[in-house]
């Protein structure tokens, strides 16, 4: 059970991380083709600003990704669940609020 839990929140990630990918993607082709300037745009953000929200929101994607794939390891190896530092149980709530948690709240 635990496992499909991992296993859909690593899917929904990866959709997540797809569209951010395409919608940079499209930021830097959409600026590519534009001879505006985004550090004056009366509009509001400037693409500088755009690229970096979404570079950071796609590099969170893929640093969630990695996490869930650890969790998966744990799972395979018996370990999920336990604090790495302590070696006592991680509280269900924690594990529910972070499933790829490595530590308890109180090592955490």
């Amino acid at each position: 059970m635990v496992r499909d839990e991992l296993l859909r929140l690593r899917a929904s990630t990866e959709a997540e991380a797809a569209i951010l990918a395409r919608d940079l993607e499209a930021l830097f082709v959409a600026s590519r083709d534009s001879n505006a300037d985004d550090e004056h745009d009366p509009e509001g953000a400037t693409i500088g600003f755009e690229r970096a929200q979404l570079t950071a929101l796609l590099a969170a994607a893929r640093e969630r990704i990695a996490e869930v794939d650890d969790a998966l390891r744990r799972v395979d190896a018996a370990t999920y669940g336990i604090c790495e530092r302590c070696g006592q149980p991680i509280a269900e709530e924690r594990l529910v609020a972070r499933p790829f948690a490595r530590c308890c709240v109180t090592c955490a």
